[in-house]
């Protein structure tokens, strides 16, 4: 159940030259959150912007009732969240999402990201290794070395890690999708779950059905208002006849949808 807290700042790490890293205190987020849902921020005390910034959930610390989220400084909200200092308060939302990563025991699954939707993909990695005995590989994806972030962290919640660049400047050259059709080839996971830009998204997808792969995909849309009212996030429900489309809201049907379930 989401709520309405003040959250104090705990740390802020600068990871690259516009992303940053905020370690809050917020226990009754913390306490309920699950992989996959995210937090509404409000970036400023005052009104202007007068819309919350939606961030995805990196990590949970449920023991010392610590959230951890990473976001890009994209414009005017994010520039002026990456401003905030330590030992200020957060007013922020949260957990928000119904659609969540589903975390069970598997024998092996593949956890596929690129850029920064890699980061809502830990938390749910971490807790696949902590709970289960799951063997856990993840596939990172980025356009060149300088972008590569938090390599040591997720190499500690996966079996396996595989890095590609899309110039080779750093692991293997191409995509991380062409990676994971290799591995295919030799063991098919019990189930793919993946997050990051949507051309990824797309071909991820493609393959999971034509080779049956259960897959679970989160979605990155505009939420303007991470309540379902502003309808600015709505995707198009696969089942849905071409003359009358039913559409779901990302912010509360999801983000993590069955990817059978969604037209991207």
């Amino acid at each position: 159940m989401k709520v309405n807290c003040k959250a104090e700042i705990l740390k802020i790490e600068k990871l690259k030259e516009d992303l940053y890293k905020f370690s809050i205190k917020a226990d009754k987020i913390v306490s309920s959150a699950k992989p996959g849902q995210f937090i509404e921020i409000r970036v400023v005390d005052g009104i202007e912007p007068l819309l919350r910034r939606p961030i995805s959930i990196y990590n949970l610390d449920k023991e010392n009732g610590i959230l951890e989220f990473i976001f890009q400084v994209k414009g005017k909200g994010t520039n002026l969240l990456s401003k905030r200092k330590v030992g200020e308060e957060l007013d922020i939302i949260g957990p928000i999402g119904y659609g969540t990563f589903g975390v069970k025991e598997y024998k092996k699954v593949a956890i596929i990201g690129g850029g920064i939707g890699m980061f809502p993909l830990y938390e749910l990695a971490k807790q696949l290794k902590q709970q289960t005995s799951t063997n856990v590989h993840i596939y990172m994806g980025f356009r060149n070395k300088e972008l590569i972030t938090l390599e040591e962290e997720f190499k500690s919640v996966s079996d396996e890690l595989t890095i590609t660049t899309d110039d080779g400047s750093y692991g293997v050259q191409g995509f991380a999708i062409n990676e994971l059709k290799k591995d295919c080839e030799k063991e098919i996971p019990d189930k793919i779950f993946a997050c990051g830009p949507l051309p990824m998204l797309k071909a991820v997808q493609a393959f999971a059905k034509e080779n049956n792969i259960p897959c679970e995909i989160s979605l990155e849309e505009k939420m303007a208002c991470g309540l379902g009212v502003c309808l600015g996030c709505a995707v198009k429900t696969a089942a849905s006849p071409a003359d009358a489309p039913v559409y779901w809201h990302v912010c509360k049907a999801g983000p993590v949808f069955n990817a059978n379930d969604v037209e991207i």
